[in-house]
C-alpha cells in the first residue's frame, strides 16, 4: 500500500527535511513516528528537501507499507508521536504510479520578509528581516524578469547537483501586505538556494544599491559570483505541489497552502 501525506512544518525546529545520522530533521521524526502507527520500519520520500531553517505548509510525501490502518491512524494517529513544530495534514491512498517527487510538476514557495529597523521578536525564525524599507515597486518590476524558461546558474547555490540550471519560472511577483514583504515563485523546479538567491537579489534592488533591470543581467551572465548573496531562509516557505490529476489528493492535485498567520 502507498501513501501520500500532506506535511506542515516550523523548519526552524528541525535541521533540514533529509534524514541524518543525528536523527533531528522532519523525515526523521515523521519516519518514527509512522513507523509506531505502521508497527514497521517505514522510509519517506518527499516532493523537495529543505533546507535547515525553511518552512512548509504543503510539502507532500509518500512511503510504502504493509500495514493496513484507517487514513485517520495515519493522520491522527502520527500526529500523536511527532514534536510541536510538525504535523500531518492529511493522508491519502494511492497507486504504485505516484511519486512525491518525480511527479511534481511544479512546486511553489513564498518568502516573507519584515523590512523594519528593529528586528521582530513574535515572528523571529518565521519571516526574513531587513533593517531598511525597500521599494516593493522597483522589486516587482525586477523579479517580472524572471518569468519564462531562462539558465538560472546565478542562483543556484555552488554545491547544488541539478543536471541542468534551466527551469521554467512561471510566478515571481512581489507585494507588500502590512508590514509585510511577500515575494511568490512558482517554476517547474527550484535549484540548490535558488528562492533565496533571488530574494538576495531583489533585496538590492528595493534598497537602491541596483537598478531592476540588473536582474536581467544576472540571468543573462549566468555566473553565481556576480549575484547576491544567499538570503536567511527563515522567511521561506515550501506552499504548493502541482500533479496530474490522476491521482485522489486534495485540490485535484494542486496543493497550495499559503502561510496563514500574516497574510492571505
Amino acid at each position: 500500500m502507498r501513501i501520500a501525506l500532506g506535511i506542515e512544518y516550523a523548519g526552524n525546529a528541525f535541521e533540514g527535511w533529509q534524514s541524518q545520522p543525528h536523527g533531528r530533521t522532519v523525515q526523521d521524526v515523521i519516519e518514527r513516528a509512522l513507523g509506531i502507527i505502521a508497527d514497521e520500519p517505514v522510509r519517506l520520500h518527499a516532493a523537495g528537501r529543505t533546507d535547515a531553517g525553511v518552512h512548509a505548509t504543503a510539502q507532500v510525501a509518500h512511503f510504502d507499507t504493509g500495514a493496513r490502518r484507517p487514513v485517520t491512524a495515519w493522520v491522527r494517529g502520527t500526529n500523536t508521536w511527532l514534536p510541536a513544530g510538525v504535523a500531518i495534514r492529511w493522508a491519502v491512498e494511492v497507486d504504485e504510479g505516484f511519486h512525491a517527487r518525480y511527479l511534481a510538476r511544479a512546486r511553489s514557495y513564498r518568502y516573507l520578509l519584515y523590512d523594519a529597523p528593529v528586528r521582530p521578536a513574535v515572528l523571529a525564525g518565521r519571516v526574513g528581516w531587513f533593517h531598511l524599507p525597500l521599494d516593493v515597486e522597483k522589486m516587482a518590476t525586477a523579479a517580472a524578469q524572471l518569468c519564462g524558461e531562462h539558465d538560472f546558474s546565478s542562483f543556484r547555490a555552488t554545491s547544488c547537483q541539478a543536471r541542468t540550471p534551466v527551469r521554467t519560472v512561471s510566478e515571481a511577483h512581489v507585494r507588500r501586505e502590512g508590514g509585510i514583504i511577500v515575494f511568490d515563485f512558482s517554476a517547474n523546479g527550484f535549484l540548490h538556494h535558488m528562492v533565496r538567491n533571488l530574494v538576495g537579489a531583489l533585496v538590492m534592488v528595493g534598497k537602491g544599491e541596483r537598478a531592476p533591470q540588473w536582474l536581467g543581467e544576472l540571468l543573462a551572465a549566468c555566473e553565481r559570483a556576480k549575484g547576491a548573496s544567499t538570503f536567511a531562509p527563515d522567511g521561506l516557505y515550501l506552499c504548493g505541489v502541482s500533479y496530474p490529476q490522476r491521482w485522489p489528493l486534495p485540490e485535484g492535485g494542486r496543493i497550495m497552502t499559503k502561510p496563514y498567520f500574516a497574510v492571505p
